[in-house]
Protein backbone atom coordinates (compact mmCIF):
# COMPACT_ATOMS: atom_id res chain seq x y z
CA UNK A 1 0.00 0.00 0.00
CA UNK A 2 2.89 2.59 0.95
CA UNK A 3 4.43 1.55 -2.47
CA UNK A 4 1.43 2.36 -4.19
CA UNK A 5 1.02 5.48 -2.24
CA UNK A 6 4.45 6.32 -3.26
CA UNK A 7 3.34 6.13 -6.97
CA UNK A 8 0.67 8.46 -6.25
CA UNK A 9 2.53 11.08 -5.03
CA UNK A 10 5.08 10.18 -7.87
CA UNK A 11 2.48 10.80 -10.73
CA UNK A 12 0.82 13.92 -9.16
CA UNK A 13 4.45 15.55 -8.58
CA UNK A 14 4.97 14.75 -12.55
CA UNK A 15 1.62 16.13 -13.18
CA UNK A 16 2.33 19.49 -11.18
CA UNK A 17 5.63 19.79 -13.22
CA UNK A 18 4.16 19.60 -16.49
CA UNK A 19 1.60 21.91 -15.30
CA UNK A 20 4.17 24.26 -14.81
CA UNK A 21 5.77 24.03 -17.88
CA UNK A 22 3.04 23.74 -19.79
CA UNK A 23 0.15 24.90 -17.79
CA UNK A 24 0.28 28.72 -19.52
CA UNK A 25 0.13 27.18 -23.40
CA UNK A 26 -2.49 24.85 -22.49
CA UNK A 27 -4.73 27.41 -21.10
CA UNK A 28 -4.19 29.70 -23.98
CA UNK A 29 -4.71 26.82 -26.51
CA UNK A 30 -7.73 26.43 -24.62
CA UNK A 31 -8.87 29.77 -24.69
CA UNK A 32 -8.26 30.48 -28.35
CA UNK A 33 -10.34 27.54 -29.27
CA UNK A 34 -13.23 28.65 -27.48
CA UNK A 35 -12.65 31.98 -28.95
CA UNK A 36 -12.60 30.42 -32.75
CA UNK A 37 -16.19 28.49 -31.53
CA UNK A 38 -17.90 31.71 -30.26
CA UNK A 39 -16.59 33.77 -33.42
CA UNK A 40 -17.72 31.01 -35.75
CA UNK A 41 -21.22 30.47 -34.14
CA UNK A 42 -21.54 34.28 -34.25
CA UNK A 43 -20.93 34.58 -37.58
CA UNK A 44 -23.49 32.20 -38.42
CA UNK A 45 -25.52 33.99 -36.55
CA UNK A 46 -24.96 37.35 -38.05
CA UNK A 47 -25.28 35.94 -41.58
CA UNK A 48 -27.84 33.73 -40.82
CA UNK A 49 -29.77 37.72 -39.43
CA UNK A 50 -28.17 39.50 -42.63
CA UNK A 51 -29.76 36.71 -44.81
CA UNK A 52 -32.92 36.92 -43.44
CA UNK A 53 -32.96 41.12 -43.60
CA UNK A 54 -32.40 40.59 -47.23
CA UNK A 55 -34.95 38.21 -47.72
CA UNK A 56 -37.47 40.69 -46.43
CA UNK A 57 -36.53 43.27 -48.70
CA UNK A 58 -36.37 40.99 -51.64
CA UNK A 59 -39.72 40.11 -50.91
CA UNK A 60 -40.58 43.99 -50.25
CA UNK A 61 -39.39 44.49 -53.81
CA UNK A 62 -40.99 42.02 -55.27
CA UNK A 63 -44.50 42.32 -53.87
CA UNK A 64 -44.31 46.15 -54.65
CA UNK A 65 -43.04 45.13 -58.42
CA UNK A 66 -45.62 42.95 -59.05
CA UNK A 67 -48.80 44.37 -61.45
CA UNK A 68 -49.33 47.86 -61.09
CA UNK A 69 -46.98 47.82 -58.28
CA UNK A 70 -45.94 50.21 -55.17
CA UNK A 71 -42.79 52.24 -56.78
CA UNK A 72 -42.19 54.19 -53.77
CA UNK A 73 -41.89 51.56 -51.71
CA UNK A 74 -39.71 49.34 -54.35
CA UNK A 75 -37.52 52.13 -54.30
CA UNK A 76 -37.32 52.56 -50.50
CA UNK A 77 -36.43 48.56 -50.29
CA UNK A 78 -34.22 48.61 -53.10
CA UNK A 79 -31.94 51.43 -51.40
CA UNK A 80 -31.65 49.23 -48.69
CA UNK A 81 -30.90 46.51 -49.93
CA UNK A 82 -27.91 47.92 -52.25
CA UNK A 83 -26.72 49.81 -49.24
CA UNK A 84 -26.30 47.36 -46.84
CA UNK A 85 -27.05 43.77 -48.39
CA UNK A 86 -25.28 44.51 -51.47
CA UNK A 87 -22.90 41.04 -51.56
CA UNK A 88 -25.95 39.20 -50.88
CA UNK A 89 -27.96 36.94 -53.35
CA UNK A 90 -30.81 39.06 -53.11
CA UNK A 91 -29.69 42.47 -54.05
CA UNK A 92 -29.18 41.56 -57.65
CA UNK A 93 -32.27 40.00 -58.19
CA UNK A 94 -33.90 42.46 -56.59
CA UNK A 95 -32.08 45.23 -58.85
CA UNK A 96 -33.49 42.95 -61.91
CA UNK A 97 -37.43 43.06 -60.89
CA UNK A 98 -37.13 46.65 -59.82
CA UNK A 99 -35.48 47.69 -63.05
CA UNK A 100 -38.36 45.81 -65.06
CA UNK A 101 -40.24 47.88 -62.79
CA UNK A 102 -38.63 51.44 -63.92
CA UNK A 103 -38.89 50.28 -67.54
CA UNK A 104 -42.54 49.79 -67.56
CA UNK A 105 -42.86 52.91 -66.03
CA UNK A 106 -40.80 54.59 -68.90
CA UNK A 107 -37.98 55.45 -66.42
CA UNK A 108 -35.17 54.19 -68.95
CA UNK A 109 -32.46 55.90 -67.19
CA UNK A 110 -33.22 54.06 -64.00
CA UNK A 111 -33.53 51.01 -65.34
CA UNK A 112 -30.43 50.94 -67.13
CA UNK A 113 -28.67 52.22 -63.82
CA UNK A 114 -30.12 48.97 -62.20
CA UNK A 115 -28.94 47.12 -64.91
CA UNK A 116 -25.59 47.98 -64.98
CA UNK A 117 -25.36 47.75 -61.04
CA UNK A 118 -25.78 44.27 -61.70
CA UNK A 119 -23.13 44.19 -64.03
CA UNK A 120 -20.86 46.12 -61.88
CA UNK A 121 -21.68 44.35 -58.30
CA UNK A 122 -23.15 40.97 -58.88
CA UNK A 123 -21.12 37.55 -58.68
CA UNK A 124 -23.71 35.86 -60.04
CA UNK A 125 -22.97 35.17 -64.11
CA UNK A 126 -26.29 34.01 -65.07
CA UNK A 127 -27.52 37.17 -63.72
CA UNK A 128 -24.81 39.31 -65.19
CA UNK A 129 -25.92 37.76 -68.70
CA UNK A 130 -30.03 38.51 -68.01
CA UNK A 131 -28.72 42.07 -67.14
CA UNK A 132 -26.35 42.45 -70.14
CA UNK A 133 -29.63 41.12 -72.08
CA UNK A 134 -31.76 43.80 -71.10
CA UNK A 135 -29.25 46.54 -71.35
CA UNK A 136 -28.86 45.89 -74.96
CA UNK A 137 -32.43 45.69 -75.53
CA UNK A 138 -32.83 49.23 -73.97
CA UNK A 139 -29.68 50.52 -75.80
CA UNK A 140 -31.24 48.92 -79.23
CA UNK A 141 -34.54 50.90 -78.15
CA UNK A 142 -32.74 54.07 -78.03
CA UNK A 143 -30.74 53.43 -81.83
CA UNK A 144 -27.73 53.02 -80.21
CA UNK A 145 -27.27 49.48 -82.10
CA UNK A 146 -23.47 49.50 -82.09
CA UNK A 147 -23.12 49.77 -77.99
CA UNK A 148 -25.78 47.32 -78.51
CA UNK A 149 -23.98 44.90 -80.51
CA UNK A 150 -21.38 44.97 -77.97
CA UNK A 151 -23.08 43.95 -75.06
CA UNK A 152 -24.57 41.10 -77.73
CA UNK A 153 -21.53 39.94 -78.31
CA UNK A 154 -20.01 39.44 -75.02
CA UNK A 155 -18.95 36.11 -73.96
CA UNK A 156 -21.85 34.35 -72.79
CA UNK A 157 -23.54 30.77 -72.03
CA UNK A 158 -24.97 28.63 -74.63
CA UNK A 159 -28.44 28.48 -72.20
CA UNK A 160 -28.60 31.83 -73.72
CA UNK A 161 -27.18 32.00 -77.08
CA UNK A 162 -30.71 32.24 -78.16
CA UNK A 163 -31.76 34.62 -77.03
CA UNK A 164 -28.60 37.12 -77.67
CA UNK A 165 -28.30 36.14 -81.59
CA UNK A 166 -31.98 36.55 -81.73
CA UNK A 167 -31.58 39.82 -80.10
CA UNK A 168 -28.34 40.36 -82.01
CA UNK A 169 -30.60 40.01 -84.84
CA UNK A 170 -32.84 42.97 -84.32
CA UNK A 171 -29.48 44.86 -83.63
CA UNK A 172 -28.31 44.19 -87.22
CA UNK A 173 -31.52 44.62 -89.00
CA UNK A 174 -32.45 48.13 -87.53
CA UNK A 175 -28.35 49.05 -88.69
CA UNK A 176 -29.32 47.76 -92.31
CA UNK A 177 -26.81 45.03 -92.02
CA UNK A 178 -29.59 42.42 -93.52
CA UNK A 179 -27.39 39.51 -94.62
CA UNK A 180 -25.75 39.69 -90.97
CA UNK A 181 -28.99 39.59 -88.96
CA UNK A 182 -30.29 37.38 -91.02
CA UNK A 183 -27.27 34.49 -90.41
CA UNK A 184 -27.73 36.25 -86.49
CA UNK A 185 -31.84 34.52 -86.95
CA UNK A 186 -30.60 31.10 -88.20
CA UNK A 187 -28.06 30.83 -85.23
CA UNK A 188 -31.33 31.87 -82.95
CA UNK A 189 -33.50 29.15 -84.83
CA UNK A 190 -30.30 26.87 -84.31
CA UNK A 191 -30.26 27.14 -80.26
CA UNK A 192 -33.75 27.66 -79.56
CA UNK A 193 -35.25 24.99 -77.79
CA UNK A 194 -37.29 23.42 -81.71
CA UNK A 195 -40.69 22.66 -78.91
CA UNK A 196 -40.67 26.13 -77.89
CA UNK A 197 -43.12 28.66 -79.30
CA UNK A 198 -40.46 31.67 -79.51
CA UNK A 199 -38.92 30.35 -82.78
CA UNK A 200 -42.25 31.33 -85.14
CA UNK A 201 -41.46 35.16 -84.04
CA UNK A 202 -38.15 34.56 -85.09
CA UNK A 203 -38.92 32.63 -87.96
CA UNK A 204 -40.99 35.76 -88.97
CA UNK A 205 -38.14 38.37 -88.79
CA UNK A 206 -35.80 35.75 -90.75
CA UNK A 207 -38.34 35.45 -93.36
CA UNK A 208 -39.25 39.38 -93.66
CA UNK A 209 -35.73 39.55 -94.55
CA UNK A 210 -35.73 37.34 -97.25
CA UNK A 211 -35.62 33.55 -95.30
CA UNK A 212 -32.58 32.09 -94.69
CA UNK A 213 -29.21 32.59 -96.53
CA UNK A 214 -28.00 29.64 -98.89
CA UNK A 215 -26.09 27.25 -97.67
CA UNK A 216 -22.35 28.50 -98.04
CA UNK A 217 -23.25 31.54 -98.99
CA UNK A 218 -20.38 34.25 -97.24
CA UNK A 219 -21.56 36.41 -94.77
CA UNK A 220 -19.30 39.03 -92.24
CA UNK A 221 -21.78 38.20 -89.44
CA UNK A 222 -20.12 37.43 -86.09
CA UNK A 223 -21.07 34.80 -84.23
CA UNK A 224 -20.98 35.43 -80.49
CA UNK A 225 -18.90 33.89 -78.18
CA UNK A 226 -20.37 31.19 -75.91
CA UNK A 227 -18.99 29.44 -72.93
CA UNK A 228 -20.05 26.39 -71.22
CA UNK A 229 -23.62 26.04 -70.59
CA UNK A 230 -25.19 27.91 -67.77
CA UNK A 231 -26.35 25.31 -64.73
CA UNK A 232 -29.77 28.17 -64.71
CA UNK A 233 -32.08 28.05 -67.67
CA UNK A 234 -33.37 31.91 -68.98
CA UNK A 235 -37.13 32.43 -68.31
CA UNK A 236 -39.10 36.22 -68.61
CA UNK A 237 -37.47 39.95 -69.07
CA UNK A 238 -38.81 43.09 -69.79
CA UNK A 239 -40.02 41.48 -72.87
CA UNK A 240 -41.53 38.34 -73.37
CA UNK A 241 -38.49 37.01 -74.70
CA UNK A 242 -36.16 37.80 -72.18
CA UNK A 243 -34.46 36.12 -69.15
CA UNK A 244 -35.74 36.55 -65.58
CA UNK A 245 -33.73 36.37 -62.65
CA UNK A 246 -34.38 33.24 -60.53
CA UNK A 247 -35.89 33.83 -57.33
CA UNK A 248 -33.04 33.12 -54.08
CA UNK A 249 -33.70 29.80 -52.60
CA UNK A 250 -35.65 29.92 -49.16
CA UNK A 251 -34.35 29.44 -46.34
CA UNK A 252 -34.79 26.28 -44.31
Amino acid sequence: MAAYDLEEQESIEDLKAWWTRWGTLVTWVAVGLAAIVVGVQGWRWWHSGRADEASALYSAVAAATRGTGDAAKAKDAMAVLADKYAGTAYAPRAALLYAKQLWSAGDKAGAKAQLLWVVDRSSDDDLKQVARYRLAEILLDEKNTDEALKLLDTRHSDAYAGLYADLRGDALSAAGRNDEARAAYQTALAKIDPKSPYRSFVQVKLDALGGALPSGAPSDAKAPATAAPATAAPAAAPSSAAPAAPAPAAKP
